[in-house]
């Protein structure tokens, strides 16, 4: 594919390319010389959306403030035991005893 220069110096890179990269509107194109051509690195923008909103679909129990200190210490083990058990690994080895 090869495309013309305009009078600001700005080149169109072509659909097909895009979307081969998953290249859309608000990427920032990072380029570089490298010998006698230029390599363009694209990079996503900041996402906009919320961690609560990316979660939501996984999240199954509302916590309030005050039970969040506690809901966090459990999940992690709560996480892992969940796991095991899908893959048939039996149920973690109870923690020693420190002295």
């Amino acid at each position: 594919m090869s495309a013309k220069v305009g009078s600001k110096g700005q080149i169109v890179i072509e659909k097909p390319l895009r979307d081969a990269l998953g290249v859309k509107t608000g990427y920032v194109a990072v380029q570089n010389l490298v010998e006698d051509h230029i390599v363009i690195h694209f990079y996503p923008p900041e996402h906009k959306a919320s961690i609560k909103g990316i979660l939501a679909s996984a999240c199954h129990k509302k916590v309030s403030a005050e039970e969040w200190p506690e809901t966090r210490r459990g999940a992690w083990p709560a996480a892992v035991k969940a796991e095991w058990a899908e893959t048939g690994l039996g149920s973690p080895s109870p923690k020693p005893k420190l002295q």
